[in-house]
């Protein structure tokens, strides 16, 4: 029908455009939810309004096993190999098993199995590879993950064990279809993820204290790990935060930073304001790319880009803009290397 049309032609053209501005293993376009848009692809689940309850164990639907953008991107790939006039690479972002538990009021230690079962169904289904473009990197998205105090995964309980279970068991299934694996994460105060054999990639914000740490450098080399660097910040409103910060020449109180935060946003939405003076400047990006790669080396930083989506940007030239600074520090710092 012409929804699916449309919602297709977006994806393609949305991920040609990552791929002009010099991404070299875009992700698919997000153009919807991430957690619902995994949940709704379960049978055994029922909606309510607290979030989900599971009324049976949870298993892939038979009619809707496949993610429609990843599909969009297989069903194009000659088109998107003639537009770029070579074979494409594609990152796969899944929502991790803890974030999905989260959504269900009632969890047990066995939630985070039977949730990451069914993801590493739809990677099953979902990963291609042709003459065209293939899945080059899976990463699983734990945004909540390290950042609760969670009894479920305390230190020696069975649910830590079958979320550690169930990660391996996703990023195993990745590495049966040749593709790269990283773990997405907000906060890497709990080092679990450390132990997934399967793992290669650790992706963590702008900032995280996993860049500072010592035994950082110990743990990528004795678990052979790699980073991906984090070069731009996601929360427009922080970026907004911190230009009002420096143009101002007293200290402002909290009050008065989020009402001029707010007017920001009303002039930016009005066009009064140009969005495109509150991003990061290449040398802030470069510098970030750089003291990652000295301390740990290039041979352990796989990847480099924005430190999460950016659909907090207020609009999708200024997050392309971002896309294409993020590129130009990757290229730059290339030729020099």
């Amino acid at each position: 029908d012409k929804a699916a049309e449309y919602f297709e032609k977006c994806v393609v053209e949305s991920f040609l455009d990552k791929i002009r501005v010099g991404i070299h293993v875009p992700n698919y376009p997000q153009f919807r939810d991430m957690n619902e848009m995994f949940l709704s692809m379960m049978d055994g689940l029922e909606k309510i309004k607290e979030g989900y309850l599971e009324t049976s164990v949870p298993s892939l639907k038979a009619d809707n096993s496949q993610i429609s953008e990843v599909a969009s991107l297989e069903r194009n790939s000659q088109l998107i190999h003639e537009k770029t006039g070579e074979q494409f690479e594609a990152r796969v972002c899944v929502t991790g098993p803890y974030t999905l538990a989260s959504f269900f009021p009632y969890r047990d230690e066995g939630t985070f199995s039977r949730l990451g079962n069914v993801i590493s169904q739809i990677l099953e289904n979902n990963l291609f590879s042709n003459k065209h473009g293939k899945t080059s990197l899976v990463s699983v998205d734990e945004p909540l993950f390290g950042l609760l105090d969670d009894p479920l995964i305390d230190f020696g309980s069975r649910g830590k064990e079958n979320l550690l279970t169930a990660w391996e068991n996703i990023c195993g299934k990745v590495k049966s279809k040749n593709a790269q694996t990283m773990i997405h994460l907000h906060s890497t105060a709990n080092p679990l993820f450390w132990e997934v054999p399967s793992l290669d990639v650790i992706d963590s914000h702008v900032g995280d204290p996993l860049i500072q740490m010592k035994r950082t450098g110990e743990l990528l080399e004795s678990k052979d790990k790699f980073l991906k660097a984090s070069l731009a910040v996601n929360d427009f409103d922080l970026l907004i935060k911190e230009k009002i910060g420096a143009d101002s020449q007293v200290k402002l109180a909290d009050s008065d930073v989020n009402e001029k935060i707010a007017d920001t946003w009303t002039g930016i939405r009005s066009g009064i304001v140009d969005s495109e003076k509150f991003l990061e400047t290449v040398d802030i990006m470069k510098s970030r790319l750089v003291r990652v790669v000295e301390r740990f080396g290039p041979e352990r930083v796989l990847y480099a880009g924005p430190e999460c989506g950016l659909k907090g940007y207020p609009t999708y030239e200024i997050a392309f803009e971002c896309l294409r600074r993020v590129s130009s520090v990757v290229k730059s710092f290339e030729k020099q290397s």
